[in-house]
């Protein structure tokens, strides 16, 4: 359903600035705390929705099924994957159920090609980004690496 990245297909593809950006995101994973990691999984997930729902303005259905793909991604195997279903309680659950109901829309907003759906996954999901960013970590609560 969801097709590999230009890039994937054909590396030659790949723009200069573009690897100049996945340099500085390698780089800021690499120093980032939880908190920040989790942080950087939501801004990607309303950046991967941004740039879906302007390709679908465009017409453009191989830049939608890659960031509708790289969306999925990032609540599949960062935000789900990152639960901790065993400590987690009825929080962990909860979440693990909003992140399969986004993937449910996600491949449903694939299929129609409609944008109403991309802007739903959008509003349940900025009062978590906005929930978190205000939790921001105080360097004495960093947990030791």
């Amino acid at each position: 359903m969801f097709t590999p990245t230009a890039a994937a297909r054909d590396p030659a593809r790949i723009h200069p600035g573009a690897l100049y950006r996945q340099v500085g995101v390698e780089s800021q994973l690499k120093m980032a705390s939880p908190h920040a990691l989790v942080t950087m999984l939501f801004d990607g997930f309303m950046e991967a929705l941004a740039m879906a729902r302007g390709a679908m303005r465009d017409g453009r259905h191989d830049v939608k099924g890659e960031a509708i793909g790289r969306a999925v991604r990032i609540v599949e195997e960062g935000l789900r994957g990152g639960l901790d279903m065993q400590s987690g309680g009825s929080l962990a659950r909860d979440l693990a159920d909003l992140y399969s109901y986004l993937g449910l829309r996600l491949m449903q907003a694939q299929l129609r090609n409609d944008e109403r759906l991309l802007e739903e996954c959008q509003r349940l999901v900025q009062p978590l980004r906005e929930a978190w960013a205000s939790i921001a970590e105080h360097p004495a609560a960093r947990i030791p690496r």
